[in-house]
């Protein structure tokens, strides 16, 4: 299954950082990919979050992310058009100096119909401006 890890150091604490990637809602006004984000049944540190992404063309799937606050996030693939899995995790890490060390690791499989070029321009090209606007998100929101 396709996939990859990347890590950012981002000039915010560990629990700004987590605050930021958790707040689901909200990835819209960030991520221009990110149409519409629901999230529902939430129990404790669990819940589904469904997505409505553009990304070549308007891909919708959910997944159920578990939360371990402040340090780690991951998550498992529920359903989706297009795709046959979809998992991965945030790792943060104090840095020092009230920064944090994230880690992005994700790992996705899609449709046989899909051409292998949307599948790597998914996670090579979109993953770095994925970080980079989390990054400015967490160091300036």
């Amino acid at each position: 299954m396709p996939g990859a890890t990347r890590t950012i150091v981002i000039n915010a604490p560990v629990e700004k950082v987590f605050d930021v990637i958790t707040q689901y809602e909200r990835y819209p006004e960030f991520l221009p990919e990110v149409k519409e984000i629901r999230t529902s049944n939430r129990q404790g540190g669990q819940v589904d979050v469904h997505y409505k992404v553009d990304v070549v063309k308007t891909i919708r799937y959910s997944i159920r992310v578990n939360e371990e606050r402040p340090k780690r996030m991951a998550w498992s693939f529920i359903e989706g058009e297009m795709m046959k899995d979809n998992k991965g995790s945030w790792v943060l890490e104090p840095e020092g100096e009230g920064k944090t060390r994230a880690t992005y690791t994700v790992e996705m499989a899609l449709g046989a119909l899909v051409p292998k070029a949307i599948v790597n321009a998914l996670v090579d090209s979109s993953l770095p401006k994925m970080l980079d606007a989390f990054k400015r998100r967490a160091e300036g929101a």
